[in-house]
């Protein structure tokens, strides 16, 4: 059984910041132990990594991806095999992605689909939430099947008519399931009724560019939906967990449900963090490459998700990776922006923004590491297998560099698009080296990974209930 030793750095958890040495055992951490204690120098181990100067970190557990996702007649430009190649080089080591429904068909049809598009391909381990297109006896009934399983996760939307959208019946059907079953119901909570009335009125308008995404996609409409979202778990006795928040009044709903001892989860999004409306509405066709839903929001919003997310009414930073590329996808809408195909890289580069909210005085250490690995795998039933460094644990590490320099660059980036939402922005740290289960995946900023190593991860229940 092979043993590895990371000696020298800086352990840092959701609990604790130590230095310690950290032994690796067949794939789990077996022991940490402070350095130069006898306990740590009598290790011996076939590999050893100095970590001195560096934090040592759980991987990242990215709890909102879609890879390959299809989206108004395109696909998501990563594969399951190059997303989770761009993760592993921005020191995430797990990602929950989201298995769809095709309307008319069952939940395992869909759920067989997606296993058959990740199944050998990724670098790092995987598990799937279920995107619950069409509520009705059959999938309800699927629901329980699906969270015996390790599917323990599924989500609905409010937005999008005649794609996804639920009403508010469907919904509050599928949370009652939930209830009984020990799923967690996922929103999209955008009221996508009106929101589908003024975009039509904008485009009559001839108001066609990029910035009238954000535009149409009101604050208002967010809050109302989280609102009802909020009252309809409360109906059905059902935990929730909104998805990318974006919006002050919306962090405001949850606060409240939260207030009042609901079991109402919140999560946003390193785009709602750094950008805003001022990318929208860039010259020309560029804002394009900054759609998504969510929308951005005016800057001003981001004191109240930062805020949010140290106060805990916000719990998860995730990604909702969904990249399409600027030439021939985004390019679609050129003339109606209710056409640009909703989503944004980002997979890559999360721990990396979110160490930069820690430089900037934003974030603690241990909170960056407590939103980022250790309460997604909280929230998704993956503690503490994922999400920490303690004896037991899968050895997912990450030897990260706090004090290195990068640009962040399409020309240096590993996801499969063709542009950066976050172009020349310069952050301070930067990922070393990168174990999934003791194996190296990163090996001072190389890639030694392989298609085929990240291993599916059938779930158990939320951890915060």
């Amino acid at each position: 059984m092979s043993r590895t030793v990371i000696h020298g750095g800086l352990v840092v958890t959701a609990s604790d910041e130590i230095h310690a040495d950290v032994l690796i055992e067949g794939g789990r951490i077996a022991a940490l132990a402070a350095h130069g204690t006898d306990a740590a120098t009598s290790w011996s181990a076939d590999r050893r990594i100095d970590a001195t100067g560096m934090y040592v970190l759980p991987g990242g557990v990215d709890a909102h991806t879609h890879m390959e996702m299809p989206f108004g007649g395109t696909y998501a430009a990563d594969t399951f095999e190059t997303g989770t190649r761009a993760a592993a080089w921005g020191g995430t080591t797990t990602i929950v992605d989201f298995a769809i429904q095709t309307m008319g068909r069952s939940l395992r049809e869909g759920l067989d689909t997606w296993h058959a598009k990740a199944d050998g391909r990724c670098a790092v381990d995987y598990g799937f939430h279920m995107i619950l297109s069409d509520v009705n006896e059959s999938s309800l009934k699927e629901m329980d099947r699906l969270v015996a399983e390790g599917v323990t996760s599924f989500k609905l939307f409010m937005a999008y008519p005649g794609v996804f959208y639920s009403d508010d019946g469907r919904i509050l059907r599928a949370m009652q399931r939930a209830s009984g079953n020990g799923g967690l119901v996922m929103m999209h909570a955008e009221n996508g009724i009106a929101i589908d009335v003024l975009v039509e009125q904008a485009l009559a308008e001839g108001r066609t560019d990029p910035r009238y995404h954000g535009d149409v996609r009101k604050v208002a409409l967010e809050a109302e939906a989280t609102h009802r979202a909020v009252q309809l778990a409360r109906v059905a006795g059902a935990p929730l967990y909104v998805v990318h928040v974006s919006a002050d009044e919306a962090v405001d709903e949850i606060a409240a449900a939260r207030h009042k001892g609901l079991p109402v989860f919140g999560e946003t999004c390193p785009q709602y963090l750094f950008l805003s409306t001022d990318n929208l509405a860039e010259p020309g066709f560029e804002g394009a490459k900054y759609v998504c839903s969510t929308p951005l929001r005016p800057r001003e919003h981001q004191e109240v998700l930062w805020r949010g997310l140290r106060n805990n009414e916000l719990q998860v930073v995730s990604t909702d990776h969904c990249p399409f590329c600027f030439s021939g996808q985004k390019e679609m809408g050129r003339g109606d922006f209710s056409k640009i195909p909703n989503g944004m890289p980002g997979v890559e580069h999360r721990m990396d923004l979110l160490h930069q909210a820690v430089v900037d005085g934003h974030l603690s250490r241990r909170r960056w590491v407590e939103i980022a690995c250790a309460s997604p795998a909280r929230m998704f039933g993956l503690y503490p297998k994922k999400g920490t460094i303690a004896p037991g644990a899968d050895a997912d590490v990450v030897i990260y560099d706090p004090g290195a320099e990068q640009t962040i660059s399409a020309e240096t980036h590993h996801m499969a698009v063709d542009y950066s939402a976050y172009e020349g922005r310069r952050v301070t740290g930067q990922v070393r080296t990168v174990l999934s289960r003791g194996v190296p995946v990163i090996e001072d900023r190389a890639y030694v990974g392989h298609a085929g190593h990240g291993t599916y991860l059938p779930r158990g229940t939320c951890q915060y209930l």
